[in-house]
This record gives structure tokens, sequence and C-alpha cells, in this order.
């Protein structure tokens, strides 16, 4: 019998397997970039536009915050991120959802101090009528090396 059940997961887990290593779409590489980009420049309508209204972050302090606290924070006066690179990206993408994260390693001036840090990030994904915004962020911080 477990056997069985084992069978009937794993044909369950390849099954899914194709739908999770989907190309991006077009257009969602399109808004994940342009959030890159407005994150970098601080651009609250970009921002605005590229976050749902329903969006949650949890920040890498494990504190729970919403689209306003996130344009707040990357809007703010001497506040200015560098320009970053995604590394192992994650890209997991279904009909109308995905998850979009890896590793980046910020820089930048946060209140006039400059700032460095490495975090692991996971964005979630929805088309809401034809759009892609973020709905969700989780932020870790890697293990010290």
């Amino acid at each position: 019998m477990s056997i069985k059940l084992t069978m009937l997961a794993v044909a369950a887990l390849l099954a899914a397997t194709p739908a999770l290593a989907t190309k991006l779409p077009a257009d969602l590489a399109k808004a994940a970039a342009d959030y890159d980009q407005a994150q970098i420049d601080g651009n609250r309508a970009e921002l605005e536009r590229l976050l749902a209204d329903d969006y949650v972050l949890v920040n890498s302090h494990a504190e729970v915050s919403d689209k306003a606290g996130l344009i707040h924070d990357n809007t703010a006066p001497g506040f200015k991120l560098d320009p970053y690179v995604v590394r192992e990206p994650v890209e997991r993408v279904w009909a109308n959802g995905a998850v979009l994260g890896g590793i980046v390693s910020v820089s930048g001036v946060d209140g006039g101090k400059p700032f460095k840090a490495t975090f692991r990030f996971a964005d979630v994904w929805a088309r809401r009528k034809g759009v892609w915004q973020v709905i969700y962020t989780e932020v870790t911080r890697p293990p010290a090396s």
C-alpha cells in the first residue's frame, strides 16, 4: 500500500514539473525587470503599479509590512539602493501566478548611512485582470559563512 502511495506522489510531482519549469512569459519578465528598476530608482508610480493593493512583505527581521510601507521605505529621503544582480534565480510559473526569487547582495544609503547586505528573497506574482503584480515577498538572511 505505501509503495502505491509513494508512486502516486512521485507521479503527481512529475506531472507538476513541466508547469514549474516553464519559461517566463515576456510580460512577466518585463514586469519583474520594471519592479527591480523601480526599487533601485525609488519610483513611487512604478511601485504603485507593480505592487498589488493587498501586497504583504515579510522582511529579514520577520516583520510584516504592506504596500504603503515598502513604497515609503523605497522613496524616503536619504534612501538610495544601488543596482543589484539576482544570483541563483528561482523561477516557478503557472497559469496566473509565479514565484521569482534568488539571492541579492544589496548596497546603498539609508538615512544618509551606507549599508550592505545579502538576502535570499521570493516574490510571489499574480496575474490579475491581465496584469502581473507582486502580492507577497519574503526576505531572509542566509546563514553566516
